[in-house]
């Protein structure tokens, strides 16, 4: 085999990256950009001359003698995969989705498996790395390697500049306006977003940890008992609640209980690692830092700082951090959830609930149950089988080979049998009311795209996710014991149409417990009249 320049080299694997990994890049580009004459054509075929020009340069930087093999076959594999999220779904490969996919575990990486999935890795991946693993590169002096790296740097400097300001008005346009397109640029946004998210590491490593509210106590002249549960769901989105006005009946066992419904709920991210972090945080959404969330307190903390018996039983992947300091258990195996088919089911979460209520006899009581809920994009896998109510379904997680009816139909009936799981966990704090005022607090961490402008599943930065991935559904119920001198359910009622969002949980939660500290804000709390 003939010996391949490495500057060679680099340009063949960047011309490849940007035909063969930027679909979706460019059909995003011609939304917004459509060829309609000789000046649109010229600006895509210039975008691509300069996106090549950009990706050489970053390449030349990355490559060196030793590394240049290694740099670009991992590329290669990772620049494959993330082609097939972004064509497949939709999705952006930034900080968020890589802190996602770095905590995704074994089961919801298996849901994403698919033969197409496999095909993109192996034709844009595995045989070009190989390929690049074989291909002999020619030896260079240092002088020789060095005045060539800065030869076809300057030289894509020189192109990707000239040609910028030969058509200023299409790229002022682009730079300014349509930022967002860059985000699914390949490889280089997700280059870039690695460096962030290690950059984010190191500084969470050294961030020291903050506890909040220290001043938290419960008067001792509140008598009663509490027992509030509060289930964080999993990517359900608003409109597809029947008690929020959607056509197929996916509450029905809910509609028949006293429910407090909030109609016009809004997540603080639009995946769980941001959700559930700032669900429970003090900071909101306005101020959430994920690199500084692990390190500050939270709900949680402040809760059993005040005594009160703090218990996380998690169904999904884990708690983001948010329970490392409170008691935890996982439901994820069948040697502890006893309801486990094809996997192991939320219901399984009450299972032992009780016991651990009557162990602890003194002391309020927090339950958080964090859902496996409507995680996609194998919704069929959400639900055991006499749920399947609505059909046809689609039983694949290969999601555009189904048709809109079947995803929906899919995505409801988990919806369907989280409405089952809510249920039950009412039924357990009726048998608790004698002696507690029980509380049920549910509200999922973010919606989710199902088809709608061809995206899917959910993670899309805040300010370009549809509202499908921010608007959740949020609800009380509240046992017969409560004390109406103190929570007034009707006035409660009147907020049921109000906006409101994540914010409100951590002071709810606090209203609810009865705790007092100065870091709870009245106006935030829904219990508060």
């Amino acid at each position: 085999m003939k010996k391949i320049n490495p500057i060679t080299l680099i340009i063949i694997a960047t011309i490849f990256f940007i035909v063969f990994g930027n679909i979706t890049f460019f059909q995003e580009v011609l939304k917004i950009y459509p060829i309609v004459g000789f000046q649109s054509a010229l600006f895509i075929a210039s975008l691509a001359l300069v996106f090549t020009c950009v990706n050489i340069i970053i390449l030349s930087m990355l490559c060196y003698k030793y590394t240049i093999k290694p740099v670009l076959i991992t590329l290669m594999l990772l620049s494959a995969s993330c082609a097939y999220f972004m064509d497949s779904y939709h999705v952006i490969i930034d900080t968020v989705m890589i802190d996602n996919i770095i905590k995704t575990d074994t089961g919801e990486a298996f849901d994403l498996f698919s033969i197409k999935q496999f095909l993109y890795i192996l034709f844009l991946g595995v045989l070009p790395a190989i390929w690049i693993y074989k291909v002999p590169i020619a030896e260079q002096t240092f002088k020789k390697a060095v005045l060539s790296k800065l030869s076809v740097i300057t030289i894509s400097l020189i192109i990707g500049v000239v040609t910028i300001l030969s058509l200023g008005d299409f790229y002022a346009s682009f730079l300014r306006e349509h930022k967002s397109l860059r985000n699914y640029a390949n490889p280089s946004y997700y280059i870039y977003s690695i460096g962030n998210y290690i950059g984010g590491l190191y500084r969470a490593e050294n961030n020291v940890f903050t506890p909040i509210g220290l001043d938290a106590k419960i008067s001792h002249e509140v008598p009663d008992r509490e027992l509030i549960i509060l289930v964080v769901g999993e990517t359900v989105r608003a409109d597809h609640f029947s008690l929020n006005g959607y056509g197929q009946k996916t509450n029905p066992r809910l509609e028949k209980e006293n429910i407090i419904n909030f109609s016009n709920v809004w997540s603080c991210g639009t995946s769980t690692a941001v959700s559930v972090p700032c669900l429970f945080g003090l900071a909101g959404k306005s101020d959430y830092d994920h690199s500084k969330a692990k390190s500050i307190g939270n709900v949680l903390d402040i809760a059993q700082h005040a005594s009160v018996n703090v218990l996380w039983l998690d169904n999904n992947s884990s708690s983001k951090g948010v329970a490392d300091r409170v008691e935890y258990q996982s439901y994820k195996s069948p040697d502890i959830n006893p309801v486990c088919d094809i996997e192991c089911r939320d219901v399984g979460m009450l299972a032992h609930l009780q016991t651990y209520i009557d162990s602890h006899p003194t002391g309020d009581i927090l339950i958080i149950l964090h859902q496996m809920g409507n995680h996609g994009p194998a919704y069929y896998k959400r639900y055991p089988d006499e749920f399947e109510h609505f059909k046809p379904t689609c039983k694949t997680n290969q999601l555009e080979k189904c048709s809109s009816e079947e995803i929906n139909n899919a995505y409801d009936n988990a919806i369907l049998y989280t409405d089952f799981f809510l249920s039950e966990t009412i039924n357990l704090l009726k048998n608790n009311d004698p002696n507690f005022e029980s509380v049920l607090m549910y509200v999922s961490d973010h919606g989710e795209s199902l088809g709608e402008n061809g995206i899917y599943l959910h993670g899309l930065p805040y300010m370009l996710a549809p509202d499908a991935q921010k608007h959740v559904p949020m609800l009380l119920w509240f046992g017969e014991n409560i004390d109406t001198e103190e929570i007034n359910v009707e006035k409660i009622k009147l907020k049921s149409d109000q906006e409101l969002s994540h914010d409100n949980v951590f002071h709810s939660i606090l209203g609810l417990l009865e705790i007092d500290t100065e870091v709870y804000e009245a106006d935030l709390d829904i219990i508060n009249n």
